[in-house]
């Protein structure tokens, strides 16, 4: 993360957030970044420099991501800073009768028909996945998440970060679930973004492994167990060598050597960047709690098979907070005693023992959260289990303005 000497454990963040541009009618997304860039800059380019916000595109040409321009030891100080550039984006977009959309999928987009794949810097990267795995679905281009950098310093830092992460993965869409709909219909899944992702490179298992990562604890482990097998089943695909390892890993954190940090992928975006600052602040809290063998040892935590693990995380997908876990083993490694609980009740808990460490807003967005559930349970509650594309206009019509004011879905 850093030309300089690493960032140790929790030092700093690096934050990414991913918004659709959409018609502001019609929600037809709008593979109009690459303008959207040139209006600011003068050019064509993937990245505007902006400050301590940085704007970026990856792959398809309807997605533009914000973030940190240099890894933060202060994320609450990147509410307003996110938030001041949506309002920047949205002004631009507005003369061409477009917006922002938030949410981690959008709910009428059809990949099949709608997918432009971004034509410019890294286009031999992005033709390459494309013709390996058919970029046009729900799990390509159509997932907009919020991703999560944290630093180690060392072997012995990555071990306990990465042993940590993979343990918090399964419930963290129980807090950040926003993606119930696909197709215009309810799809039985709070975060149908992660469902659909789990399934989008079936044609090479070894990219994205479990999902939840390997119990690797060094680098050289890391090598060998995880990008080995990537570069075997990529090689047939690449003979130009096109792909780096680092970036075809596709599990659920990924460890990247190359800036010394491991990347959370699995946090759908929320309404407002208040709320996603917020849900990145919790989960930074509760890792250090897990690293620092607060509720259970980093030895007990690595026994922990990733089998087990992405077994917890699929219930969760499905119904976010309304979760029942079962296994009291994993609930003692939050230290909750219990023998049974729902997902919600263990981020009660979490928050009632590392909810201090938070700023005044995230508190009051987490509690927000815990109160009214997950944003998926509070969009099915205004659409309804059978909505038209009308109803549906209009809620995420109401999600685009929560996005521009930076409040959260009532």
């Amino acid at each position: 993360m850093s030309d300089k000497k690493p960032y140790g454990l929790f030092e700093v963040t690096g934050i990414e957030l991913e918004y659709m541009v959409v018609d502001r009618e019609t929600l037809r997304a709008s593979p109009t970044v690459d303008l959207l860039f040139k209006d600011v800059t003068g050019g064509i380019t993937s990245d505007v420099e902006r400050g301590d916000v940085e704007w970026s595109n990856e792959l398809v040409a309807h997605v533009v991501e914000l973030k940190t321009a240099r890894p933060t030891t202060d994320i609450p100080s990147y509410k307003e800073k996110f938030a001041s550039e949506v309002r920047a984006i949205d002004a631009i977009l507005a003369k061409r009768g477009l917006m922002l959309l938030p949410t981690a999928a959008h709910p009428l987009f059809d990949p099949f028909t709608e997918t432009v794949i971004w034509p410019h810097d890294n286009n031999e990267i992005y033709a390459l996945y494309n013709r390996i795995f058919d970029c046009r679905g729900h799990g390509w281009s159509n997932l907009q998440s919020v991703h999560l950098n944290l630093p180690f310093a060392n072997d012995e830092e990555f071990g306990k970060l990465h042993t940590s992460i993979r343990l918090l993965l399964p419930i963290i869409p129980a807090l950040s679930a926003s993606s119930p709909i696909l197709d215009g219909k309810a799809t039985g899944y709070m975060d149908a973004r992660m469902e659909a992702y789990l399934h989008h490179q079936d044609r090479l298992p070894q990219l994205m492994g479990s999902l939840i990562p390997e119990a690797v604890l060094t680098e050289e482990e890391y090598y060998r167990d995880v990008f080995g097998p990537i570069g075997k089943a990529m090689a047939p695909f690449d003979p130009d060598g096109i792909m780096d390892h680092q970036f075809a890993n596709s599990r659920g954190a990924i460890a990247r050597f190359d800036r010394n940090a491991i990347e959370i992928r699995v946090v759908d975006i929320q309404e407002c960047p208040g709320a996603d600052l917020a849900i990145a602040e919790l989960l930074v809290a509760t890792l250090k709690a897990l690293v620092d063998g607060r509720w259970a040892s980093n030895y007990l935590q690595r026994a922990w098979h990733q089998k087990d693990l992405l077994a917890i995380f699929k219930t969760v997908i499905k119904d976010a907070g309304a979760t029942t876990i079962n296994s009291m083993e994993y609930l003692l490694m939050f230290g909750l005693d219990r023998s049974t609980a729902t997902a919600k009740e263990l981020w009660s808990h979490i928050y009632a023992e590392v909810g201090t460490e938070l700023s005044a807003d995230a508190r009051k967005a987490i509690s927000h959260i815990l109160q009214h559930g997950c944003l998926a349970n509070r969009i099915l509650v205004r659409t309804g289990p059978h909505p038209n594309a009308a109803l549906i206009t209009e809620v995420y019509k109401e999600l685009a303005a929560c996005l521009r004011e930076d409040r959260q879905l009532a």
